[in-house]
């Protein structure tokens, strides 16, 4: 395998991967995302949006147009760029690609916020526009979903509405597909081996699964009914069970599941558990379970197969 095959073969690789994992992380916070009214929040959104994204249409041009006859130079320093409809337009000068307006929308807004808008606020002229990032999904959003999304100055603010997360979800994986299929399509071509997902990556969820995120969420949710009602015994649950639980507040179990699912939630919490942990009277004990459960290569012997042995 010479340089140039190697390069394309594993680096993008890897590439593909960083990719898909940029992606996945946008669309899970913006499913997270309760209200639409932090910035902060919004350009999480679209900064993990923009350059996994980004990434996903380079790997595609590289293995398009690179030859080993090509200067390689020219070909890096083309790729420095962030104009995301600049790449597909390089893309579709090889391949068709089945994209229509609301991809090619979200793609311009994505490329302009990683090239301006993410540099907004340190400017000065930042002061009376203040939220361009924000301004712009509404307006993407609205027009493709026909609505009005209200820029609330309530206490109770802009709720993301089912519509808005299915709604992105659509339109990315849609977009993610198709350039998975150029990549994939044409890696074989070129007898490589670039479009190989990591088995339960977040690249795999995103390119070959539907990034159901809100399966994940029911997942998370049975488990726990599992764990709380199983009357089965094991080594594991045996363990779990013997660990003396903390005396957390009945009342505000809302507020305690929702750490499952938001990171916003656990950092409104996680002062409680200080809070607790001040009364433990061995905490380095107690430590030392916690960190047991879920770590990898744990065992426990389970009761029943001891009992059947004697």
């Amino acid at each position: 395998m010479n340089p140039a095959e190697f390069w394309k073969n594993f680096r993008l690789g890897e590439e593909l991967s960083i990719s898909g994992a940029f992606i996945y992380n946008g669309l899970r916070r913006f499913y997270e995302l309760r209200k639409l009214d932090h910035p902060d929040e919004i350009f999480e959104v679209l900064y993990n949006l923009s350059v996994g994204i980004e990434r996903l249409l380079k790997i595609a041009v590289v293995l398009l147009e690179h030859a080993d006859s090509q200067d390689q130079e020219a070909l890096e320093q083309s790729l420095r760029t962030h104009n995301h409809l600049e790449l597909l337009r390089r893309i579709r000068g090889h391949c068709r690609i089945n994209l229509a307006s609301p991809h090619n929308e979200l793609l311009a807004l994505l490329g302009t916020f990683y090239k301006s808008h993410r540099y907004d606020r340190f400017s000065m002229s930042s002061i009376t526009d203040l939220e361009k990032e924000k301004d712009a999904l509404f307006s993407y959003v609205g027009k493709h979903l026909n609505v009005d999304i209200p820029v609330s100055d309530s206490l109770f603010g802009t709720p993301n509405d089912a519509r808005y997360k299915k709604f992105l979800h659509r339109i990315v994986q849609t977009i993610c597909r198709a350039l998975y299929d150029v990549v994939r399509l044409r890696a074989s071509y070129l007898n490589l081996y670039t479009y190989e997902l990591r088995h339960g990556s977040k690249a795999e969820t995103i390119f070959l699964g539907d990034a159901d995120i809100p399966a994940e969420n029911v997942l998370w949710k049975e488990l726990l009914l599992f764990f709380m009602n199983t009357k089965s015994s094991s080594g594991y649950l045996d363990f779990l069970r013997s660990i003396e639980p903390l005396d957390f507040d009945p009342e505000l179990v809302d507020e305690y599941l929702d750490c499952f699912q938001s990171d916003a939630a656990k950092s409104l919490v996680i002062g409680e558990l200080e809070s607790h942990y001040e009364d433990v009277a061995d905490k380095g004990k107690r430590l030392e379970l916690i960190e047991v459960i879920g770590s990898p290569g744990v065992y426990f012997d389970d009761p029943d197969e001891e009992e059947s042995l004697d």
